[in-house]
């Protein structure tokens, strides 16, 4: 009996430790699922919350970057307008400044044009006796200059024409000897045609003659043959009968 009692105990006490454990261990579990769901949700919290922010940032960010591009823009056509308006400034102040000093160039000249005429016309007044001899003496001067250069281009033109009438009497010289060689040319030329025509013409009257002497014995001997045949014709008449006759006879 008391083994079967310590026997039960301890089966008790087996199965008590081993639902305990799995309680422990259920519990460990839940608490683990439940530490990985506030995990999960921790981690998302933040990841949201993160999100947020970088919203915002951007939010911020953009609308500080526009508002600040805004400025930018705004400041620098501002600068570009006064700086457009320095330069138009600083050109008329120097298209201001160059007509002045335009002008006072214009009147310096002016005045020192009329300064120095007026000092020429003194200068000219005081020493025009003086003025007048001396353009006198130059220009007696450029006379005897124009004067020499004139003879001496005279001279060149009768030298250059007696060269040019040399040249041209050289030149006819020439063509007086061309001609003369040429006509002596053509005259050798003639005699010797008129020498050889008068050979021809002697050949000629040769052969006409030959022909003349060749048709004279030629007419000679037809005659002399003619004569002969006439005198053989008279002669057989002279003989006709026995002619005749001993033809007779054969």
């Amino acid at each position: 009996m008391g083994k079967t009692r310590s026997r039960s105990r301890s089966t008790s006490r087996h199965r008590h430790r081993i639902k305990h454990k799995k309680r422990r261990t259920r519990s460990r579990s839940r608490s683990e699922a439940r530490d990985k769901t506030n995990d999960r949700v921790r981690r998302s919290r933040i990841r949201s919350r993160s999100r947020d922010r970088k919203r915002n940032r951007r939010r911020d960010y953009s609308s500080s970057s526009s508002s600040s591009d805004e400025d930018l823009i705004l400041r620098a056509k501002r600068r570009e307008e006064e700086e457009k308006k320095a330069e138009l400034e600083r050109q008329r102040l120097q298209k201001q400044k160059e007509l002045e000093e335009k002008l006072i160039e214009e009147e310096v000249a002016r005045r020192v044009e009329e300064l120095v005429a007026k000092r020429v016309e003194e200068e000219l007044e005081r020493r025009k006796d003086e003025i007048e001899l001396e353009v006198k003496r130059r220009v007696e001067e450029a006379k005897k200059i124009m004067e020499k250069q004139m003879l001496e281009e005279l001279e060149r033109q009768r030298e250059a024409e007696l060269e040019a009438m040399r040249a041209k009497e050289e030149e006819e010289r020439k063509k007086r000897e061309g001609l003369e060689k040429i006509m002596e040319e053509n005259n050798r030329k003639i005699k010797e045609a008129q020498r050889k025509l008068a050979e021809d013409q002697l050949k000629l009257v040769e052969e006409q003659r030959k022909m003349l002497e060749e048709k004279q014995r030629i007419e000679d001997q037809e005659k002399k043959r003619v004569k002969q045949e006439q005198e053989m014709i008279l002669n057989k008449k002279s003989v006709r009968p026995k002619l005749s006759f001993s033809l007779g006879g054969k």
